[in-house]
């Protein structure tokens, strides 16, 4: 049972939220357990504009790993497996073969997803099964605590690079079209509009389909990565990025015959 403290929390989050929100949302849950000002709010939001769009929800299903982006579908109201670290699309083809007439929704993070999920999520592409992942970048591990991931940005000093990152930073929008992905896209979170419009026809295509979103983490890829803590500035920031061409946005890759 949710605690006196926690039912009074709840109960004024429910008076600030509007109805499209609160009427997917486990009210009782709230809030969230994400830091104040991170993206996963924003594409939470953008989800639902998705699913609502569709009239989807009673046919939508979600499943999610382990990390900051991989509890945005636990709120929901609706079908959700929290599985294990890495292991998202594995469950979540398991779940498509056994509801095939289910929509399959996976979020993942950037080391679920590229790191420890990387081998799987090279094979599902492959296989081409008919779902849709949406992998959240911060550019970082951020619920443990600042590590290194596959997507940190070079020079940048964490927990784990204390020197700097050496590596090159992983494109996970380039291996899935390398990998033969039908739908590939990517947006930061400084484009709701647009990211839940690509949401939309992401559910809505055939096969695999991939959406990658940069999302301000600033409680540790802000200092660390971008230098930035506010997180109104790091959405400025990706603003900036898009503008330069250094964050390529927009749908990457469609093929309707995938």
């Amino acid at each position: 049972m949710p605690s006196g403290n926690s039912m009074r929390k709840s109960r004024i989050w429910n008076q600030k939220m509007n109805e499209k929100y609160r009427s997917y949302i486990k009210t009782d849950m709230l809030p969230t357990l994400f830091c104040p000002g991170c993206g996963n709010g924003i594409i939470q939001n953008a989800t639902i504009e998705a699913i609502d769009k569709l009239d989807i929800r009673k046919d939508t299903a979600f499943v999610s790993g382990i990390g900051c982006s991989s509890w945005i579908p636990c709120y929901f109201d609706m079908d959700v497996i929290h599985s294990i670290h890495g292991r998202a699309l594995p469950v979540a083809q398991g779940l498509k073969l056994a509801a095939p007439g289910k929509n399959i929704i996976v979020f993942s993070g950037d080391g679920d997803c590229y790191a420890i999920g990387g081998n799987h999520f090279i094979h599902a592409i492959r296989r081409n099964i008919d779902l849709t992942i949406l992998v959240v970048n911060n550019h970082i591990y951020g619920m443990t605590g600042g590590q290194v991931s596959p997507t940190t940005l070079q020079g940048s000093k964490t927990k784990t690079s204390p020197y700097g990152a050496a590596d090159e930073p992983i494109d996970g929008c380039r291996i899935a079209i390398a990998m033969g992905a039908g739908f590939v896209a990517r947006w930061t979170v400084s484009q709701p509009i647009e990211l839940a419009k690509s949401i939309t026809e992401a559910i809505s295509h055939k096969g695999f389909s991939m959406i990658e979103i940069i999302a301000q983490c600033p409680e540790q890829a802000g200092g660390k990565v971008y230098k930035v803590k506010n997180p109104s500035e790091m959405m400025l920031h990706f603003k900036d990025l898009v503008r330069q061409g250094t964050i390529k946005t927009g749908i990457l890759h469609k093929d309707e015959k995938k």
